[in-house]
């Protein structure tokens, strides 16, 4: 049996696993995202002493983590965080602490590319060779996969940045990015519907105005993706989608919100697999860095 370590860089925690696939699991830890001196080390620490004790070696390690990241491998930067909100961890060089300590090749993207790889090979998007993965949750972050390999460009997607439309009547919510007040992140992730609604999103009732708005939000991001992208699915994970019948309102506006201009059977007739829940569930991240560890092997 190879091991490979996979390590999904959270803002809130750090999910460390020593797997080959979902059924070969080994060991896991949950480690509290603080600052790079302390939380690096005791992910580093985890990995040594699981090699110790069962008397392994690792083949190579998966890094996802939260953005924004450099994947430019030409860049002085690569292996950092950048701009990221949490201050403490900015040009944090996490691939480069993690590579140097345990001395083996290592894969590096965002979390939740590594979650749309974990999809792709395990859960809801085997078979698919070009789809979109995305979490709604604290934040909303997209991995694009296309001919099954994950989308860079000048940077690498951040679809929980785009705009859409805020019709400020319906909604007089002002959005929460620090960024760009209401895109996409600042008006549909969890802390919006708690700070519009007074609420968290699990506290809300399924009959609660609140699900009209977000389903809406999440409909405009899909139809732009279904119109620039064009993935043949699109896979919803992340707390919020959670909350029982979501889904199934989000697809409804999406049918509205294309009003008939893609002509798909997957569209039209099969909307519940085109736009799904993931099969992996919460452990998606942690099982895409697996995925991604496994692509350099």
């Amino acid at each position: 049996m190879e091991w490979f370590c996979g390590v999904e860089a959270g803002g809130t925690k750090f999910n460390c696993i020593v797997a080959n696939d979902p059924k070969n699991i080994l060991e896991e830890k949950r480690i509290e995202t603080t600052t790079p001196d302390e939380t690096l080390p005791e992910v580093v620490e985890f990995f040594k002493q699981i090699k110790t004790k069962h008397s392994i070696q690792y083949k190579s390690l998966g890094l996802g983590s939260f953005g924004p990241i450099d994947l430019n491998l030409s860049s002085p930067n690569y292996g950092r965080i950048t701009a990221t909100p949490k201050l403490v961890w900015r040009n944090a060089d996490i691939l480069g602490f993690l590579q140097k300590a345990l001395a083996i090749p290592a894969a590096f993207d965002t979390d939740v590319t590594a979650a749309a790889l974990g999809e792709g090979k395990w859960g809801a998007a085997v078979g698919c060779d070009n789809f979109v993965y995305l979490t709604i949750g604290t934040g909303i972050g997209g991995g694009v996969i296309v001919d099954g390999k994950p989308v860079h460009g000048l940077l690498h997607p951040e679809i929980g940045h785009i705009f859409v439309p805020h019709d400020m009547e319906v909604d007089p919510f002002p959005g929460n990015c620090p960024s760009h007040g209401d895109c996409l992140e600042g008006l549909a992730n969890g802390p919006a519907i708690k700070s519009r609604w007074g609420t968290p999103a699990e506290s809300l009732p399924l009959d609660h105005p609140a699900w009209e708005i977000e389903a809406r939000y999440l409909a405009y991001c899909l139809a732009n993706l279904v119109l620039t992208i064009s993935p043949k699915r699109i896979i919803l994970g992340g707390g919020v989608m959670k909350v029982p019948g979501l889904i199934d309102l989000v697809r409804k506006k999406v049918i509205e919100t294309l009003n008939g201009y893609i002509q798909s059977d997957e569209i039209i007739k099969h909307i519940d697999r085109y736009i799904q829940l993931p099969d992996l569930g919460d452990r998606a991240g942690v099982l895409g860095c697996v995925a991604l560890a496994q692509m350099i092997s």
